[in-house]
């Protein structure tokens, strides 16, 4: 998947016919609703050749008219010096896959280890990654929430290579070999060692960071093996006082349900700069308002102070906040307001909320994106009409910041405007 001359992706391999069986049911562990289908038997083997050059790929499934699905695979590649860092979402969409009835966040049947209404006691307390995704057939959302910025990316020509969170937190030293990571839409869910790389990272080599999403770290996982290998298993309990790890273990890695949460207790401020707050109702869009006009993310958009992108927000939403962990030269590039009466939504002043793209630098000088937006991915998406259309202003944002990311740490390029105190209204 990628540019390829506009065509979207490339064929690389093509399997001989193979005969269909049906496989047994998954299982079910009601201890923790987890759904597991390793009693499923080998149907094919795939060589990764060559020919697979890192990336992300989506295996097709072809039964002709009968069915069609898809398999998700990232090929990555260890030894990988190149500049850009793309990170797919493993743990957020199997977070969220209710295949065989059970994710973090629904469940069916009755309630198991509590009865609590929020989060609801029915839902899954482990999730298996041996089963196949329930979404847009079997390709979750990664055509909506991921593609659109590998496609940029590639058709821009940007050293670019690929890797999920489940191989960072595998290999956390491999971001000291880049000059960028770059974070997808809707990317909530982390591991201890994945936040840890990426805080080393920034530290010591001056990685920058582009959170292209809102709600960033806000779910906390820990990985586990199955029968099948390693790290099969997510975990997240969503309360830590149903986590059996709780009082036993790192506190780090028990799954409270936030990272806020205690035990960990580790706000993801100071890493992305801005709060998660709530969401738009489906089907709500709001405009996007410029507050730093003359920042360097919005060169050549001939936009200014107060002007806006039309339906270039939805879904969940981060905003700035005055606290202790909030970086001290935090530069607001976008206030946006939203109405109160369009979704669920966390801090409210005079009826309105806030969707705030942040910007700020570390001592290192390592930069820090947030777009505050979480679909800003899907904002790089050809619009059916002409009217009312983001994407020409947010594809030209985000080949800025690509631009710029992938050089040197940001700080020595662009040190950033603190204006939190110029914001009104700000803060939860």
């Amino acid at each position: 998947m990628g540019w390829y001359q506009g065509k979207g992706a490339r064929l690389v391999w093509v399997s001989s016919p193979e005969r269909g069986v049906s496989q047994p049911a998954c299982s079910l562990d009601s201890t923790v609703n987890m759904v597991s289908c390793t009693s499923w038997s080998l149907s094919l083997s795939i060589p990764i050749s060559p020919a697979f050059v890192p990336g992300d790929y989506l295996l097709k499934l072809d039964a002709g008219v009968k069915a069609q699905s898809y398999v998700l695979l990232t090929v990555w590649d260890p030894t990988s010096t190149a500049a850009y860092v793309i990170m797919n979402r493993s743990l957020v969409e199997q977070g969220w896959n209710t295949y065989g009835g059970f994710s973090f966040y629904k469940g069916v049947g009755p309630c198991i280890i509590d009865s609590s209404s929020y989060p609801v006691c029915n839902r899954a307390r482990v999730v298996s990654f041996d089963r196949p995704y329930d979404t847009s057939y079997g390709s979750s959302d990664f055509l909506t929430n991921e593609y659109p910025l590998v496609s940029l990316a590639e058709r821009d020509g940007l050293d670019v290579t690929y890797i999920t969170d489940i191989t960072l937190s595998e290999h956390p030293t491999l971001l000291s070999h880049h000059r960028a990571l770059l974070d997808l839409d809707h990317d909530e869910s982390w591991t201890y060692a994945e936040r840890l790389a990426v805080q080393n990272a920034q530290v010591a080599h001056g990685l920058n960071v582009v959170y292209f999403g809102a709600a960033a770290m806000v779910r906390h996982v820990r990985l586990e093996p199955s029968v099948l290998g390693p790290d099969q298993q997510e975990v997240d309990y969503r309360n830590s006082y149903e986590d059996p790890l709780l009082g036993r273990g790192n506190p780090l890695q028990v799954t409270g349900n936030t990272w806020e949460s205690p035990p960990s207790s580790w706000s993801p401020l100071a890493q992305i700069g801005s709060q998660y707050s709530g969401y738009l109702s489906p089907g709500n869009y709001v405009s996007m308002t410029v507050s730093d006009p003359n920042s360097w993310v919005f060169a050549g958009t001939g936009l200014s102070q107060g002007s806006t992108i039309p339906n270039a927000i939805a879904s969940d939403i981060n905003h700035a906040i005055l606290s202790g962990a909030t970086p001290p030269n935090l530069d607001v590039l976008a206030h946006s307001a939203i109405p109160a009466s369009l979704g669920t939504l966390d801090g409210v002043w005079g009826g309105y909320s806030y969707s705030d793209m942040v910007y700020f630098t570390l001592p290192s000088k390592a930069g820090v994106i947030d777009t505050g937006n979480n679909v800003w991915i899907g904002d790089l998406l050809p619009c059916p009409t002409a009217a009312g259309c983001p994407r020409p202003a947010i594809t030209q944002i985000t080949q800025n910041i690509l631009a710029a990311v992938g050089r040197v740490p940001l700080g020595v390029l662009h040190p950033p405007h603190a204006n939190l105190s110029t914001i009104v209204p700000y803060g939860s």
